[in-house]
């Protein structure tokens, strides 16, 4: 189901133009109320009318968290705060939060987008949605549920955590579609085991999963599991929330960008260039639509690549690939880069393996030390095999798939703390170590 075909299967060219528009209004709206960008405009020798065609939009400057900090609460608002009807505020624990805010205008294009995502996943008027996304300031939950609510289908507010109690809404109000986090989502099938149910025998048909980087491997996984189709939702505070892009049912191919309402780029980490599409880099977001917080190529620090073929859905906007990671979650191991969601590749190869692992940083003298801990699955575990062979066989296949070197440590089963929200894939014990006694 296409949500608004008009928006979604726009032929490239108008899509261009609508953008050009859009951002010449955004440019406009920031330079003439927000302070800290006109100032930023001004130190770079830009004025609004320079902005004429989209590729001036590298001209412009860059947007990081930290600008965001240094402006809370308000500094970067565009609009009088009375015309504020919501607030939410970014998920992360370390430092001042970074806060977003919303007009009637801005929530209403969210829920629209959340509504393109769900139906693009599978999701019809009148179907139940479980919401396991988390309620309160983070944007999941309220994004979804409205989302949800606009498509017309009946969203139950369920949130995160109480998992016994997720499985007991799923068996007697027979959603159709789930919303979490793809851990979250994987941590109700494992209970359900474990509480005697087959979690291929709900009612549940299709999945919109985000919030966490999460690989095919672990997709497919879910989906064995549990019997659905999961598809990829992608978003952030900063920007908006969730629904900036997300996958379609049909082709499970990418996630489809909302062009309408972003332009987003691709470009070298290192260099700050733009970078060919199909090539790896950071992504950057520009948003076109957003009033209360308009952003201005906002560095999300999330790794993927833009690809712009025909998708077999018949929508037409721009792709971007499964979130590989993000950079501050990059791993240098002796000097090669690996990102958590490549071991995790490796590691659902391996079937006497649980789909849970964690990785632990620690020091040895003056070395970073990096320890994999996983688990084992519950049958291997029952029958007693011993289990170096298999520590030989999980450190050749990550030296030879990810080319690195990692101590391999095999827990019982259960013995990862599982999620109720966002997975603790990394533990960083490097600096409690220096810590004196």
């Amino acid at each position: 189901m296409i949500f608004n075909y008009e928006a979604e299967c726009m032929p490239q060219s108008n899509i261009r133009e609508l953008q050009l528009e859009r951002l010449k209004q955004t440019v406009n709206r920031v330079f003439n109320n927000v302070p800290f960008y006109k100032t930023k405009f001004l130190e770079k020798g830009i004025e609004p009318s320079q902005i004429t065609t989209l590729e001036s939009i590298k001209r412009l400057p860059f947007t990081v968290k930290q600008d965001l900090r240094d402006h809370y609460p308000f500094g970067l608002f565009a609009v009088e705060q009375k015309d504020i009807i919501r607030l939410h505020a970014s998920s992360g624990t370390k430092g001042k939060p970074t806060l977003v805010g919303y007009t009637k205008n801005d929530l209403d294009n969210w829920s629209e987008l959340m509504a393109r995502a769900f139906a693009a996943a599978g999701g019809e008027p009148g179907m139940v949605m479980h919401n396991a996304v988390g309620y309160g300031m983070f944007t999941g939950g309220l994004g979804c549920h409205y989302g949800s609510e606009r498509l017309g289908m009946t969203t139950v507010p369920i949130s995160g955590g109480n998992t016994e109690r997720q499985i007991l809404m799923i068996e007697d109000l027979k959603p159709t579609i789930i919303s979490g986090t793809p851990s979250y989502v994987l941590n109700i099938a494992e209970t359900m085991e474990k509480m005697g149910k087959d979690p291929k025998g709900t009612s549940l048909k299709y999945g919109l999963m985000g919030a966490e980087p999460w690989s095919q491997e672990l997709k497919l996984e879910i989906e064995k599991r549990i019997g659905i189709k999961a598809m990829d939702l992608y978003g952030l505070s900063e920007v908006m929330g969730p629904g900036v892009s997300s996958e379609c049912l049909e082709a499970q191919n990418g996630l489809h960008i909302a062009e309408d309402h972003f332009f987003v780029e691709v470009i070298d980490p290192t260099t700050g260039e733009n970078v060919p599409d199909g090539v790896e880099g950071e992504l950057v977001i520009t948003s076109l639509t957003k009033e209360a917080l308009p952003i201005i190529r906002y560095r999300t620090g999330d790794i993927a690549t833009l690809y712009r073929e025909p998708c077999s859905c018949g929508r037409t906007t721009t792709r971007m690939s499964r979130v590989k990671g993000r950079i501050d979650d990059m791993l240098i191991i002796r000097g090669v880069n690996v990102f958590p969601s490549e071991i995790e590749s490796t590691l659902l190869q391996i079937d006497e393996l649980a789909p849970h692992y964690q990785l632990v940083l620690t020091k040895n003298g003056a070395l970073d030390q990096v320890t994999l801990f996983v688990e084992i699955s519950k049958e291997r575990f029952q029958r007693g095999i011993d289990n170096k062979n298999l520590i030989s066989k999980i450190e050749k296949l990550l030296k030879s798939q990810c080319l690195v070197n990692i101590s391999v440590r095999i827990l019982e089963p259960e013995s990862i703390p599982r999620s109720e929200g966002k997975a603790i894939r990394v533990v960083d014990k490097r600096k409690e170590e220096l810590i004196p006694m």
